[in-house]
């Protein structure tokens, strides 16, 4: 119950600017006092006093905002920004210096048995009021988006926006661990406004028809904005 205490107070020096020092931590961050709460829930929870560490587990939501049932396994290093209205089920399980911010949900869909919550890899940020529900794994040095709702396996070191979710590599390997939350990207508004460039662009074609104008004619033939250049095939999984 004691032994990651001082990693669990590293974390939160290390990831939130407004920590001063390990002293406001131990009092003031909800985050701490969740944590080394559920390790004790946790404890009774795996030596069959399952109702006192509910007990524990329901007194520490009262106190905190957060609900961690006591069988979820907890790494070290875990960083809970704020707090309010985390949810954290039976089955999850959640490796080191994983980042989770207000809002989040690790829970089940409500179909499964057994294991119906997901695993959450080393490094892993889970952005303000972001959804990940089911069995499934998260992996190493992955980022979800605010709001983002996750159904199936995130790839390690990838980015997940939207609802539903959708996977965007990055190039390269991620260093460290990466708390931007805003310059994410997103796949639809980069659609978007191909579809619109296309549509001006076939305006312009349309009126050069109009004017007898032959595409061999055109100046702006076989550059990226010609309608006769092949075009990159859009995959569903892309939308």
């Amino acid at each position: 119950m004691f032994k990651y205490w001082n990693e669990d107070i590293r974390a939160i020096l290390s990831r939130d600017p407004a920590a001063r020092n390990a002293l406001e931590v131990v009092l003031c961050y909800p985050s701490f006092r969740a944590v080394r709460r559920h390790r004790r829930a946790h404890w009774l929870w795996n030596h069959g006093m399952k109702l006192l560490a509910r007990m524990v587990s329901q007194r520490t939501r009262r106190l905190t905002g957060i609900e961690i049932h006591p069988g979820a396994k907890i790494g070290k290093g875990l960083f809970i920004d704020h707090g309010m209205g985390v949810v954290i089920g039976e089955t999850a399980e959640i490796g080191d210096n994983v980042t989770l911010y207000q809002g989040v949900t690790l829970g089940g869909t409500g179909k499964d048995v057994g294991k119906r919550h997901p695993t959450i890899g080393d490094n892993v940020v889970i952005g303000a009021g972001a959804k990940v529900l089911g069995p499934f794994r998260v992996g190493a040095g992955a980022k979800i988006g605010a709001s983002a709702v996750v159904l199936k396996e995130v790839p390690p070191s990838a980015t997940v926006v939207g609802n539903p979710g959708r996977v965007v590599r990055q190039a390269g390997e991620r260093v460290g661990i990466d708390l931007d939350q805003i310059h994410l990207p997103d796949p639809i508004k980069d659609r978007l406004e191909e579809m619109t460039a296309r549509l001006m662009q076939l305006e312009k074609c349309m009126e050069r028809r109009i004017q007898g104008i032959a595409c061999e004619e055109c100046e702006e033939q076989n550059l990226p904005n010609c309608l006769l250049v092949p075009k990159e095939e859009i995959k569903n999984e892309d939308l």
